[in-house]
């Protein structure tokens, strides 16, 4: 285990100036990158290439994973504009891996190396190691369960005309859940394909996107312990135990809060079967407003959820979730956990300090 106090010193004390030596004075923004990837460390489960075999060498993808997670660092909207940052950008070619210009690969390498890191879920895997190693003998005490809404540039198949809406069944799926189903088969079982998502903002007005929905488990420091991506036409609660239980996995935490959307019998039973304490408020049934008043303990637990709030801001605004220019849930899912592995360790450095 890697403890808080290391990331400060091992890249203050030995890491800054053995760089400096060799690159010279760094900007700010060339300074966090190198925090960041120290913190990150994607390579270290990027397979290297093999050697000895018949025809053209593949190109190491080490340089290229860290070149991904300094464009979610540097807000870079596509792998074209990084491109042309790495060309313009000695000390940034260095610091992800390349002594040459000419050692960068071609965008379609990049695209196939994307590809192979969203099959191999690179992202994911690297995120889970993180924050088990930083949570490692600590105690989390509040999880904060939300979604978000994530707009992809593939648009689902919309109803043709005069075709009527066919009535949807109500779903069985927590049900299933519950019924001894393992972590993988929950997650696999969630749809994945494009759709059209409704929520209701905070004026109180219908908003209607395709797309995407990106489930996370947020701990009260800010980090996201467990993300899952799921159609947006899914319903928050759907993904709620699966979540759950791959937060239980990773950290040891006391509190549940989720907002109406998981106001259900079901998922607070699975909570408080993990030893949590679950916080839901409570959803108005019938049109009318019969939710009992919490305790003033549990409403003021309640407000730790802007650290959700706040995470999803950033992800959306500085890391990239907004713009989000590739196809297919693996790889939608890929682009969102590399703002989500900078998002983690932007909050650990800031708890370090």
């Amino acid at each position: 285990m890697r403890s808080l106090s290391h990331y400060l010193q091992h890249i203050q004390i030995d890491l800054f100036p053995a760089i400096e030596e060799v690159l010279g004075q760094l900007s700010p923004s060339e300074k966090r990158l190198v925090k960041i990837l120290e913190v990150v460390q994607i390579e270290r489960l990027v397979n290297t290439p093999p050697e000895g075999l018949a025809g053209r060498p593949l190109n190491d993808r080490r340089p290229i994973a860290r070149a991904f997670v300094a464009k979610s660092v540097l807000g870079l909207p596509s792998t074209r504009s990084l491109l042309q940052v790495l060309s313009g950008s000695p000390v940034l070619r260095k610091i992800c891996g390349w002594s040459h210009l000419q050692d960068v690969p071609g965008e379609s390498t990049f695209s196939r190396a994307f590809g192979e890191f969203a099959d191999g879920e690179l992202c994911q895997r690297v995120h889970e190691l993180l924050v088990k190693e930083v949570f490692d003998g600590h105690l989390v005490g509040h999880v904060c369960r939300d979604s978000t809404a994530i707009e992809a540039p593939e648009r689902p198949p919309s109803r043709k005309k005069g075709e009527r809406r066919k009535r949807k069944k109500p779903s069985k799926r927590v049900s299933r859940q519950l019924s001894g189903m393992s972590v993988d088969e929950m997650v696999a079982e969630l749809p994945k394909k494009s759709g059209w998502g409704c929520k209701i903002n905070s004026r109180g007005h219908k908003y209607f996107w395709p797309g995407y929905k990106l489930h996370v488990d947020w701990a009260d420091c800010g980090i996201p312990i467990s993300c899952l991506i799921s159609s947006a036409s899914l319903h928050d609660s759907q993904a709620a135990i699966p979540l759950a239980s791959l937060t239980s996995e990773r950290v040891q935490s006391l509190y549940d809060l989720m907002d109406s959307a998981y106001d259900s019998r079901q998922i607070k039973e699975h909570s408080e079967s993990l030893g949590h304490v679950p916080i839901i408020e409570m959803v108005r049934r019938g049109g009318f407003d019969t939710r009992p008043d919490l305790p003033t303990y549990r409403t003021e637990r309640l407000k730790v959820r802007t650290f959700a709030e706040q995470g999803f801001g950033r992800l959306k605004e500085s890391i990239g979730a907004r713009s989000v220019r590739v196809r297919g849930a693996t790889r939608v899912m890929t682009h969102l956990m590399l703002g989500a592995l900078v998002l983690t360790a932007d909050r650990i450095l800031a708890l370090a300090t």
